[in-house]
């Protein structure tokens, strides 16, 4: 399919409240205005890191003290960040719309902890961890968790538990790829926020959307692989992009 040429602006926003289904597809740079780091970008954690030595299920049965370390270090950063107004933001759109849809490839929470209903989280989250036999375990509120050995186990055979995201090398919940695919063919708007194109299989969804009709917009301070796919585009972080796009004003 040959690229589009959208301008590099928005040139008419979207009566929203009139539309019945709208996704908003929430990515690593909605995160990165509260403070946390993305991954591939400018100071990206894996830029710092190897993934084979933290973010894999090798290096979790090689060593899961140094990997479960790992992931309590990036809790606790992410603790330290707060939610921002565009998190804010979504909140709100969401309280006046009930066919507003959030599907997010963060694993941060940072939208939970504004109030966001999300339906759909593709890569897991920081604040889970799972037992091969019990699956996935309540949410942590500390950055910390009480116990990194499944309690429900029984002492003696009690294994690690690793936290419920998708690493890579992993393949992804099917089923939950599924219902948010169903959420994409149904949209009437898709909304891309904050994010790269660059992570497959999540990075289909952009032109999934497009394939199926959805007016395409992008909100995103710069050109990534994914924005020819977008009929406009808002070159602005999520915090301006979405109130400038979805004002909360009209009757």
């Amino acid at each position: 399919m040959p690229p589009p040429n959208p301008p590099a602006a928005v040139t008419s926003a979207p009566d929203w409240l009139q539309l019945q289904r709208i996704v908003l597809f929430t990515g690593a740079g909605l995160s990165a205005e509260s403070g946390v780091p993305t991954y591939r970008g400018a100071g990206g954690i894996w830029r710092d890191y190897r993934y084979q030595d933290y973010a894999c299920q090798r290096a979790f049965e090689h060593d899961p003290v140094k990997v479960l370390d790992f992931h309590a270090l990036r809790r606790a950063s992410v603790q330290a960040c707060a939610p921002h107004a565009g998190h804010a933001h979504i909140r709100q759109m969401q309280a006046r719309h009930p066919g507003i849809r959030v599907i997010t490839q963060n694993i941060d929470g940072l939208l939970q902890r504004a109030g966001v209903a999300v339906d759909a989280e593709l890569h897991g989250s920081l604040w889970r961890l799972r037992c091969p036999v019990h699956g996935v375990q309540a949410d942590a509120a500390a950055a910390e968790f009480a116990s990194r050995r499944c309690r429900h186990c029984p002492p003696a055979t009690a294994p690690w538990l690793r936290p419920d995201i998708t690493w890579f090398e992993d393949a992804v919940d099917a089923d939950l790829f599924e219902h948010a695919a169903m959420l994409v063919d149904d949209a009437e708007l898709f909304v891309g926020i904050g994010t790269s194109g660059a992570v497959w299989p999540a990075a289909g969804f952009a032109e999934r959307a497009r394939r199926r009709g959805a007016r395409m917009i992008e909100i995103n301070p710069e050109d990534n692989e994914a924005s020819a796919l977008y009929d406009e585009r808002l070159r602005l972080p999520a915090s301006q992009g979405l109130p400038a796009l979805f004002p909360l004003d009209r009757p």
